[in-house]
Formats: C-alpha cells, sequence, structure tokens
C-alpha cells in the first residue's frame, strides 16, 4: 500500500496557512513587482510567525500603495507616520522605513539597467533549486545562495534582508523547491 502523501508540517490545519501553502508557497514567481512585494513581506515578518503576516497581507497592499516600489520610493515622512497608525500592518518603524529605502534601491537599480527578476534568480542560475528532504527537520535555514543574494542586496541598498531571511524569501517564491517529499505540493512546484 502505498503511503498516504502528507503536506508539508509547517501550515499546520489554519485554513489560510493551508491555502497559502497549497497555492502560493514554492510556486516560482518571475515578475519583478511581485517578487518586490514578496521581499517586503518577507522582511516584515523577521522575528514573527509568517500567518501574523499573511493575516495582515491585504493591510500592507492597501498602506504601501499596492507595494508599488515606485509609488513607496516617493513616501514622505509624514506618509511614513500615517502608515505607522495603520493596525493593518505591524507597526515597527525600523520595518516601515526599511519597506521604503527598499523601494528606493529597486527603483535604483532599475535605473542602473538592472531588471529585479533576472537579478535575484540569478542566485539559482535562473532555475528552482529542486531539494528532496525527507522532513522539515533537514531543511535548512540558510544556504550559500540565499547568504551571495544577501549580500548582493544590501550592497544594492536594501535592508531587512538578511540570510535567513532571503532564504525563507526564495523558498516562497519558488527559487527553491523546499516542501517535504511527502508533500502533494512537492511535484507542483
Amino acid at each position: 500500500m502505498a503511503k498516504k502523501k502528507e503536506r508539508c508540517a509547517w501550515c499546520g490545519d489554519d485554513p489560510l496557512y493551508v491555502a497559502y501553502h497549497d497555492e502560493e508557497w514554492g510556486v516560482p514567481i518571475y515578475d519583478s513587482r511581485d517578487l518586490f512585494a514578496k521581499l517586503i513581506l518577507d522582511g516584515a515578518q523577521a522575528g514573527l510567525a509568517w500567518i501574523t503576516i499573511l493575516r495582515k497581507r491585504e493591510g500592507y497592499y492597501k498602506a504601501f500603495a499596492g507595494l508599488n516600489p515606485h509609488k513607496m520610493a516617493r513616501f514622505s515622512e509624514q506618509r511614513i507616520e500615517k502608515i505607522l497608525q495603520d493596525p493593518g500592518i505591524v507597526r515597527n518603524r525600523l520595518k516601515v522605513q526599511s519597506a521604503v529605502k527598499n523601494a528606493k534601491a529597486y527603483v535604483a537599480l532599475e535605473k542602473q539597467g538592472i531588471e529585479f527578476s533576472g537579478f535575484l534568480w540569478s542566485f539559482v542560475n535562473h532555475t528552482p533549486i529542486r531539494n528532496k528532504w525527507p522532513s522539515m527537520k533537514h531543511v535548512p535555514a540558510v544556504t550559500p545562495e540565499a547568504e551571495a543574494m544577501s549580500k548582493a542586496l544590501k550592497k544594492a541598498g536594501f535592508s531587512f534582508v538578511g540570510p535567513t531571511i532571503v532564504y525563507a524569501f526564495m523558498q516562497a517564491v519558488g527559487m527553491v523547491n523546499d516542501h517535504v517529499v511527502t508533500c502533494p505540493q512537492y511535484s507542483k512546484c
């Protein structure tokens, strides 16, 4: 008898978390703006459970002009103060300021002729890394690719992009398939 496939244990049984796991996590994203949005959300997660940000994701899109880096790069100090009053996001001053700083860094890369998606995907040779983890305990928190991407993002002016945050981002956007091999999503990503 074939062993029953079980999804990755990290998502538990919260319907929002399960839907995120089954429909989004690990699915490759190539659009620069979508990648920017995911990077901002992963930075907001630092020190928190992902479900916290997932529950506030729509609040982030609303507060940060659809997570449009070109609009965010023009945010004034007054706009930042208004965002910090919004209960729809995690109201952490450093994280909010970082989101605006990262938008400016994104725009600066574009002005240099560097396309964000190509820049990020270059760290995995433009092809998702397909790991074969038997259980979540085998999944690393950081990899050499994440360390290299983190270093390059910091050099480009981004913040809240340490290697652990970057690796979580890489997993979320499908640069790395870290669904465990027993998960039904493993073969789909």
